[in-house]
């Protein structure tokens, strides 16, 4: 069921992403060659308590297997969901970090790909085009339309440069919790409702450069690449609005 937030929700919901924006502005400088992605992971965890919040994606999951930090760390093959460790960043990865806060019971989710030092051209034009899907998406995200035209942008302009865009996993609700309905894909296909006032969702283009299939690790969590070729993942939430569409993480 798709959950419609009210103006003061919304605003909330705001509050949360300008906080994760801030984090992210801060958190960037430091993936550099050397640092251990577990380290980042510990900052992330004692900027957010710091600032008031609560990471939304520690513990988060099948209490089985919850999601073992706050901060996701996937690079090059890794798709999403990589678990933080010992290993170290070195030049030429691409990083993708995948982040969300809880502040006050309202819920942000922000992602972007970072190139570590010198990197490949394919790897350049990878996460540049991959950081275009996901302009391109946000200019479809308007009162009216439909997810599927979302899902459209992000197909068309990836599949243009013969990338593959993942299936399995897509853009969702977000605000009340990490993960709500509707989901929103980047391949058109599947559910397609209209988007009306107060839909508050996650938009995240996640793109390779070779398949679109992927593979889960034994950890349970990490995604990679069927091929294991490099991918790129950029996110922003975005609040409806009946005269406008507004990036909250921006």
């Amino acid at each position: 069921m798709i959950r419609l937030k009210n103006k003061e929700q919304i605003a909330g919901i705001r509050e949360s992403c300008k906080m994760l924006s801030s984090m992210f502005k801060e958190l960037t400088p430091l993936v550099v060659p050397g640092v251990e992605t577990r380290d980042l992971d510990q900052w992330v965890q004692h900027w957010i308590k710091k600032a008031g919040g609560k990471p939304a994606f520690l513990q988060y999951g099948d209490d089985d297997n919850p999601f073992p930090a706050a901060l996701c760390v996937s690079i090059n093959e890794e798709v999403i969901h990589g678990i933080p460790s010992k290993r170290k960043i070195v030049p030429g990865d691409l990083v993708s970090l995948d982040c969300g806060i809880n502040l006050g019971g309202y819920f942000s989710d922000m992602a972007m790909t970072i190139e570590v030092g010198e990197v490949s051209d394919e790897a350049k034009q990878l996460n540049r085009v991959t950081k275009e899907c996901l302009d391109k998406a946000i200019e479809q995200a308007r009162f009216g339309n439909r997810i599927l035209q979302i899902a459209r942008a992000v197909y068309n302009h990836a599949t243009g440069y013969g990338y593959g865009v993942v299936h399995q996993y897509c853009g969702h609700g977000v605000g009340f919790s990490p993960h709500e309905d509707p989901q929103v894909p980047n391949n058109p296909r599947g559910p397609n409702p209209r988007m009306i006032e107060g839909l508050v969702i996650a938009i995240e283009p996640m793109i390779n450069l070779g398949t679109a299939e992927v593979d889960v690790l034994d950890d349970g969590w990490t995604v990679v690449t069927a091929d294991r070729k490099i991918s790129c993942h950029w996110e922003h939430t975005v609040a409806i609005f009946e005269d406008h569409t507004e990036v909250l993480t921006l």
